[in-house]
């Protein structure tokens, strides 16, 4: 399956949210301080991700994170607003390959790197169910 000529470097997603209690790391299990948890600012990169590149997948196809990569440098309290970028630097064969930032109000927070590779859904869901037989 090759990719779409439109899917390339230098598309740009984006993914936003304002810190709840729910965003905390006591609420998600990953530590004590109630500021924004480590684990919902990888979904906020995940979400990014997906806003830069799923509109140009053809039908009946979708793309799964493969490889994650992430600093998280500074703190963010509830209430604060939280932004996410995911730009695509390369695209070959079937994966697509990100630089992630994320930054709050005041300063920057966080970056990395990410894959994701593009399945067929169909063919995706029959292997999970092999699993299971």
């Amino acid at each position: 399956m090759e990719l779409p000529a439109a899917l390339k470097p230098g598309l740009v997603g984006h993914a936003e949210l304002t810190v709840g209690e729910e965003h905390t790391a006591p609420r998600v299990g990953s530590g004590k301080v109630h500021v924004l948890a480590t684990p919902v600012m990888i979904n906020l990169f995940e979400a990014a991700a997906l806003a830069a590149c799923e509109r140009f997948l053809p039908a009946g196809y979708q793309s799964l994170g493969t490889l994650l990569e992430v600093r998280h440098v500074a703190a963010t309290p509830v209430g604060m607003k939280v932004s996410a970028s995911a730009e695509v630097t390369r695209v070959e064969g079937r994966t697509i390959s990100f630089r992630l930032e994320a930054r709050d109000e005041r300063e920057p927070i966080g970056d990395g790197r990410h894959e994701r590779v593009v399945v067929n859904v169909a063919k995706f869901d029959q292997r999970v169910q092999r699993k299971l037989s």
